[in-house]
């Protein structure tokens, strides 16, 4: 495994809370200008290698390494597979996504987050999503996410919003063992 180069932001770490990776998190997002400027270009490069450089993780949004920028990407298959196989066919990315259709009843469903570590919450989603977006070319895009794809695009695009698992409302679930370090982190966050 090659080393991390990029830090993934966490609203806590193993002491308390992280005021600035806070703020960083909940900061809304501004949209990518488009044609893709330079810059742009650079950030996506970031966002990716970071993503790729993660063990495990189902997705990742750009404010999550400290890109305060519309930027999400996810896997679109392998998602039991620790050691996929990083190719571009086999992860979405998504610029300035906009949900612009929702079908069928949320569903309830356990989710985890790399800037939540340790916790789960369960959390309502829909089961089917349409999304307008643009490609990592900048090229104008819609697609239509299903089931557990779904709930994975819904998540990624909150972060762009500033909103993470624990500000739902469904339970959460953490580790008996540090019990009491979570309920004084939830404490202040609520």
């Amino acid at each position: 495994m090659k080393p991390q180069n990029h830090k993934v932001l966490t609203l806590w770490d193993d002491i308390s809370l992280t005021d600035e990776e806070t703020r960083i998190l909940r900061t809304p997002s501004s949209d990518v200008p488009l044609p893709l400027t330079p810059e742009a270009r650079e950030q996506i490069s970031t966002l990716v290698e970071a993503f790729l450089e993660l063990e495990g993780a189902l997705g990742l949004a750009a404010p999550q390494i400290g890109i305060n920028r519309k930027i999400v990407i996810f896997r679109n298959k392998g998602f039991d597979e620790e050691h996929w196989s990083r190719k571009e066919r086999d992860y979405d990315l998504l610029i300035n996504p906009r949900i612009t259709q929702t079908r069928g009843e949320p569903v309830k469903g356990a989710e985890g987050c790399l800037s939540c570590p340790e916790v789960q919450v369960e959390v309502y989603r829909f089961p089917e999503i349409k999304v307008r977006a643009y490609d990592i070319k900048g090229n104008r895009i819609s697609k239509r996410y299903e089931d557990f794809l779904a709930r994975i695009a819904q998540h990624e695009i909150d972060h762009l919003d500033g909103r993470l698992i624990v500000d739902y409302e469904g339970p959460i679930y953490f580790p008996k063992e540090k019990k009491s370090f979570f309920e004084r982190i939830f404490a202040k966050i609520t």
